[in-house]
């Protein structure tokens, strides 16, 4: 505790951010069949839970862009590519603006889902490929669904930890994490409030 989060991704000059708003179509990892979908659901990444902020935070009016990121909000969907939204964004007096629920999660440090990654020698060896694999997840996540963020990533005793706006990005960066990087993954719903702990591990050097 007490230690300083990097990365928030409320900051428009946030490589994640910059990388959302640059992302094309064709960059996008194909997404899995729908059977392993319907799998990771059952196994508990409560696909129905929402990040908080969203539930329980303030009404938008429609059209807003948010002032951090430049999301946009229309038919009650916030989008970060604007080629999928009918009018212009820049150009139309009606745009209100106002601060999207990722932002003030990453401008609050308020998180709902945490990553903590146990990987001792493997990890110190790997980590800027291990970092670049969670920034891709994120981005990938983001371009469709801007809620989903990373609000930081720091160090911890024997590891790194990353915190997310949703339960379902945690659960989806350790997952790829086991995919890229072997190892395991565990997760820990909190009863109270819905919080995601998922611990990735690998204990050789690789």
């Amino acid at each position: 505790s007490g230690q300083r989060l990097h990365g928030a991704d409320g900051d428009p000059g946030c490589p994640q951010v910059r990388a959302m708003k640059t992302l094309r179509r064709s960059d996008l990892v194909r997404a899995p069949k729908r059977g392993i979908v319907r799998s990771l659901v059952r196994k508990g990444s409560r696909d129905d839970r929402g990040p908080g902020v969203v539930r329980t935070g303030p009404s938008y009016p429609d059209p807003a862009r948010c002032t951090r990121c430049s999301a946009v909000y229309h038919h009650k969907t916030w989008r970060l590519d604007e080629r999928r939204i009918p009018f212009d964004v820049q150009g139309d007096p009606h745009v209100a603006e106002a601060m999207c629920p990722a932002c003030l999660q990453a401008r609050d440090r308020e998180y709902y889902g945490r990553v903590l990654l146990r990987a001792g020698r493997f990890l110190s060896s790997h980590e800027h490929e291990i970092r670049a694999r969670i920034e891709n997840v994120a981005v990938r996540a983001a371009s469709t669904q801007p809620e989903r963020r990373i609000v930081g990533i720091a160090r911890r005793s024997g590891g790194l930890e990353v915190r997310t706006t949703s339960q379902k990005l945690a659960h989806r960066i350790a997952h790829e994490l086991v995919k890229a990087f072997h190892g395991r993954a565990t997760y820990d719903w909190s009863d109270r409030n819905g919080e995601l702990l998922a611990t990735w591990s690998r204990n050789d050097a690789g």
